[in-house]
């Protein structure tokens, strides 16, 4: 008996441990009884469509694992989708049938997320966008009988490319990757290969501030600076060069500190 008669005449008897080869066989010919079934018949052999791709489903569902949500929900999620995928499903159009399930299983899925599971949230522009991409990708699938490229849904929804790229590649905002984890090669760890804060950019900027206001100082006030800060001296060898007491030394660094953290406005001119 026929897969699709058994289908007909009886509704709860599915084959089991269908192969690759079986389940594609069987989905074909479910596909070809829907293009001409009745209406009477059509809610069933689309139940079957789903009952026999549930392994597709799960196996969409896997590639979001580890990603801070149980597996049993996500595949939950991915059994909807393929629900609203054998109902959306023209064949008619003459396109595989998983070419445009995996698609829309893989957009439920990811809407959820979107929904759901933010862990670190883009703003409203990036969701809305990602919003319409992964619309906009089930409707090219099913008029394309592929996977479109980002460029033909940039043109589809006249974005800019970079807009579609950057709403896709929010799919990595659901869950932190750990600095536990291993780097490159399984050396180290994530980590290792982060960059730090350097604090030769902040003296690089304050370099840069200080320079003509440094400029503007006397010869006098310009030489006691190096004198103190670049070469390292002692108040005792200034005076010495200078002419002048220690404490008036003294009284001069303080005066250059002070106007000059007056003149850069903002307190952080180390003492």
């Amino acid at each position: 008996m026929s897969v699709i008669a058994t289908t007909l005449d009886r509704p709860h008897a599915l084959p089991r441990d269908l192969s690759r080869d079986e389940r594609r066989t069987v989905t074909t010919e479910l596909c070809e009884a829907l293009a001409d079934c009745n209406e009477a018949h059509r809610d069933l052999l689309q139940a079957r469509l789903v009952e026999v791709n549930m392994g597709v489903a799960r196996a969409v569902a896997s590639q979001y694992r580890n990603r801070g949500v149980d597996l049993d929900d996500l595949e939950q999620v991915a059994y909807v989708g393929l629900a609203k995928a054998a109902r959306g499903f023209d064949p008619a159009r003459g396109h595989d049938f998983l070419t445009y399930a995996v698609p829309t299983i893989r957009g439920e899925v990811r809407r959820w997320f979107r929904d759901s599971c933010w862990m670190v949230r883009p703003v409203r522009r990036v969701q809305e966008t990602r919003a319409q991409v992964v619309a906009c990708v089930e409707e090219l699938v099913q008029t394309l009988g592929e996977t479109p490229t980002p460029e033909a849904v940039a043109q589809h929804l006249a974005l800019p490319v970079e807009e579609v790229n950057e709403a896709m590649a929010a799919d990595g905002c659901y869950h932190p990757s750990s600095l536990d984890s291993p780097g490159v090669n399984g050396v180290g760890s994530l980590a290792d290969v982060l960059g730090e804060t350097d604090d030769a950019f902040a003296r690089a900027e304050e370099k840069a501030s200080l320079a003509p206001l440094v400029r503007r100082l006397s010869d006098r006030d310009r030489e006691t600076l190096a004198l103190r800060y670049f070469h390292q001296w002692t108040q005792e060898q200034i005076a010495g060069q200078l002419g002048v007491t220690q404490m008036q030394v003294s009284r001069i660094l303080s005066r250059i500190l002070a106007q000059l953290r007056e003149q850069l406005g903002d307190g952080t001119l180390a003492a």
